[in-house]
């Protein structure tokens, strides 16, 4: 929970998050929003799929009151603390409550189906074995679906769950019926003594719907439960202990505490491999920090005493003492995962197709019930042609094949998804992938490598060879390799991300001597002897320390090899420059023949990047994307801002990337996906997730979703044209429960026919 000063209201307001319960579709959401509103001066955005509402409530309203309210609509709540990792329990009862129904209902329906079909199975009073058996499912398997039911009767409203639940008891309570109505029904077995003609039992029906509803609602609540897991990974980034220095005994010692007890103003240790515990500024030392977990850089950042660093960010080299500026909920990662929590928060609502329908669906299907049975009643007479009349139009309007026409399509289109690395969160997902026009490209990670790798090495005029002599003319080709072999050999004894990357390259080019006499200096670079010659490598300011000054010629071509975004480190062999080498972060293969399958996808590529506008346009280039539609230097809260900017000027807005500094972007797009390379928060922030490092696999899982939305779509087109044509000619009385029985099947295997279609995507 967070206050804050809202612009224009005149009092301060306080930005609430509560944890809603029982919410079931977009009726919910509606109900909810309308109650909390009420409230003088409320304002509320709940989200379906989070089960979350965030409410902005001036002073005069409690959280109580909030929550009060919330309960007299019909829904549980509770407010959540973001900061608090772990505070939601209900997600993770949720899924496992609907496992143990799931399963229950899956293991008795098998036997009830096989008795009930197969007359080969069935024995003497085999009907009452089917109706102990079905009985539990209908009854505590179903009960999320008659809690539901019952909590929207109360308000006089209806839902997908109220027709669920109409529909499941109908058909139990009319197969118990003529069970009980006519006791010979199944006194033989193997379908002996039943005519065609004869009262049917469809415990079966009942028992499937529930099995099959049942595994689609398991399988959202599963969905939910991960997406619920952003903001925990995010927070467990951090520290969890700093070698703080304190006063003891008149000395400067170092003290292992936690993170959580530090306050401002405490200085603390960082060594070579740790994680800095929190945000503060360098007082001594110098290092490389790796901050591409939070910024996406590729390029660790040098830091000296006065330079400002973050929590969770890694010291890569050098020993540093740091004051902490910012503990606690203050900190750059506290802050990322409020951006991640609002973004989620913030999301479009998702009215699910089915439920959009239902709203007119259920009402009209209950109507007809009644009008039927009355009708029936008035102008025959005979009760129980009225009453078989009034329950076949319920049996055949229970959304069998309308249950199936989502998890069906779903399970298909996500197993598909999952043998080709490609992982889809739910039906919500799909129905993004639909609509998105422009893709936001994280660079580090996604369209490139985030691995710097050597592009040239360039051997500058008057290049001594190895023995310190002048090169003789025309050995360019040797004098190269000496350079990048002396240059190896020294940078192999340093732990610098950018001298392991030399040294890596070098390497491939043959064996690299020892370096002997080796000094470095944290962000300077790097000195030694090889081959009997003093090898220095490294910055300027570096070479100027060691008495090497480059001439203007050589500082214009070094300078003229960075401004293409590219980095470069001077070699001098002896005293004298010898040339220097260029690395940069090294472009995917594919990612250009990936943008182009995205161009034809109607998508715009927006290249979205931490590194400089001269690294970005590098890259641009190299993949075919357009400078107009390239973003440098953009930090978290920027990328949040970029896809915000691009939405609100009409965009419908993916975004893929793979680092923390992502999440936050991740969650804001209309559609959100990871590059499973990448950490595991921009996973969980993400709607999808390509397992693999490879940008191809970003398009194939945009065209494998809408293929899915679209098989989904037109299975839910055949449930309801069988409902359409199959309720009025049950309610003339031209069917009976039998043969509606046999439509619901057959509307269930022309779903699930469709469907297994989705097994051949990509072959």
């Amino acid at each position: 929970m967070t206050t804050q000063q809202i612009p224009g209201a005149g009092q301060e307001q306080r930005v609430v998050e509560l944890a809603i319960q029982g919410m079931t579709c977009a009726s919910c959401v509606g109900r909810v929003e309308r109650k909390l509103g009420k409230l003088d001066g409320v304002e509320a955005s709940v989200n379906l799929p989070l089960e979350s509402a965030v409410v902005r409530v001036p002073g005069t309203v409690s959280d109580q009151d909030l929550i009060d309210t919330v309960v007299a609509t019909g829904y549980g709540a509770h407010v959540v603390h973001p900061d608090r990792p772990g505070h939601d329990h209900d997600h993770d009862v949720a899924p496992s409550l609907l496992a143990a129904r799931l399963v229950l209902a899956a293991v008795l329906s098998v036997p009830v189906l096989l008795i009930s079909m197969v007359p080969a199975l069935q024995f003497a009073n085999w009907g009452w074995v089917v109706f102990a058996l079905a009985l539990p499912v209908v009854t505590w398997s179903a009960w999320p679906f008659h809690r539901a039911a019952a909590v929207n009767a109360r308000h006089l409203s209806s839902t997908m769950d109220t027709l669920v639940s109409i529909g499941v008891t109908a058909a139990f309570l009319f197969s118990a019926w003529q069970l009980v109505g006519d006791p010979t029904l199944t006194e033989h077995g193997g379908g002996e003594g039943m005519a065609m003609d004869a009262p049917s039992l469809y415990f079966e029906v009942a028992a499937v719907v529930v099995t099959f509803l049942l595994l689609g609602r398991f399988l959202e609540a599963s969905a939910k439960q991960r997406a619920g897991n952003a903001l925990k990974s995010l927070l467990s980034l951090g520290a969890k202990e700093a070698h703080v220095l304190r006063d003891v005994d008149g000395e400067r010692t170092e003290v292992t505490l936690p993170v959580d007890v530090m306050i401002p103003g405490d200085e603390f240790v960082v060594r070579p491999g740790e994680k800095i515990a929190t945000d503060g500024v360098v007082l001594d030392g110098h290092s490389a920090v790796d901050a591409a977990l939070l910024t996406g850089e590729s390029i660790p950042v040098e830091v000296g005493p006065g330079d400002a660093v973050t929590g969770a960010t890694i010291n890569a080299s050098g020993r540093l003492v740091v004051r902490a500026t910012r503990v606690g909920a203050d900190t750059v990662l506290s802050s990322m995962g409020r951006l991640v929590s609002q973004a989620q928060s913030g999301k479009a609502r998702i009215a699910r197709l089915a439920d959009r329908i239902s709203a007119v669906f259920v009402p009209v299907v209950l109507a007809l019930a009644v009008l039927t049975f009355v009708l029936w009643l008035v102008l025959t007479g005979d009760l129980d042609a009225a009453f078989t009349a009034s329950v076949t139009v319920l049996v055949i309007a229970c959304p069998c094949a309308l249950g199936l026409a989502t998890p069906t399509a779903l399970l298909t289109g996500t197993g598909r998804g999952a043998q080709l690395g490609i992982l889809i969160r739910g039906p919500q997902v799909l129905e993004d992938t639909r609509t998105v026009d422009t893709i936001v490209l994280d660079k580090t990670g996604t369209v490139t490598t985030g691995t710097m790798a050597v592009d040239d090495v360039v051997v500058l005029p008057g290049t001594p060879d190895a023995s310190g002599a002048p090169a003789p003319s025309g050995s360019g080709a040797v004098s190269t390799a000496q350079v990048l072999r002396l240059a190896g050999a020294v940078e192999a004894a340093s732990e610098h991300p950018i001298a392991q990357a030399i040294a890596r390259h070098a390497a491939g080019h043959g064996r690299l001597p020892e370096a002997g006499n080796f000094s470095s200096a944290p962000g300077g670079g790097v000195r030694g002897e090889v081959d009997g010659v003093t090898v220095t490598a490294g910055r300027a300011a570096w070479l100027a320390r060691n008495g090497i000054h480059p001439t203007d010629a050589e500082t214009a071509a070094f300078g003229a090899a960075e401004a293409t975004g590219r980095t470069a480190v001077w070699v001098a062999v002896g005293d004298a420059v010898a040339g220097f080498i260029t690395l940069s972060d090294t472009v995917k293969d594919g990612s250009a023949d990936a943008i182009d399958r995205l161009r034809r996808l109607g998508l715009r590529p927006v290249l979205l990047t931490g590194d400089n506008r001269a690294v970005a346009l590098q890259v641009a280039a190299a993949v075919g994307i357009d400078p107009a539609d390239v973003r440098a230097g953009v930090t978290p809260e920027g990328k949040v801002d970029a896809v915000r900017e691009l939405q609100a000027a009409g965009a419908t807005v993916a975004m893929a990337g793979d680092g923390v500094n992502d999440a936050a972007a991740l969650a804001q797009a209309d559609l959100g996906i990871a590059m499973g390379s990448g950490t595991d928060v921009a996973i969980e922030a993400a709607d999808l997730t390509v397992m693999g490092n490879s940008l191809a696999q970003v398009a194939q899982a945009i065209e494998l979703s809408r293929r899915t939305l679209s098989t989904i779509k037109g299975n839910l087109f055949w449930a309801f044209f069988y409902n359409a044509v199959g309720i009025p000619v049950a309610a003339l009385g031209l069917l009976n429960p039998m043969l509606a029985g046999a439509a619901m099947a057959a509307s269930s295997v022309l779903v699930v026919a469709n469907s297994l279609r989705l097994r051949s995507f990509g072959r």
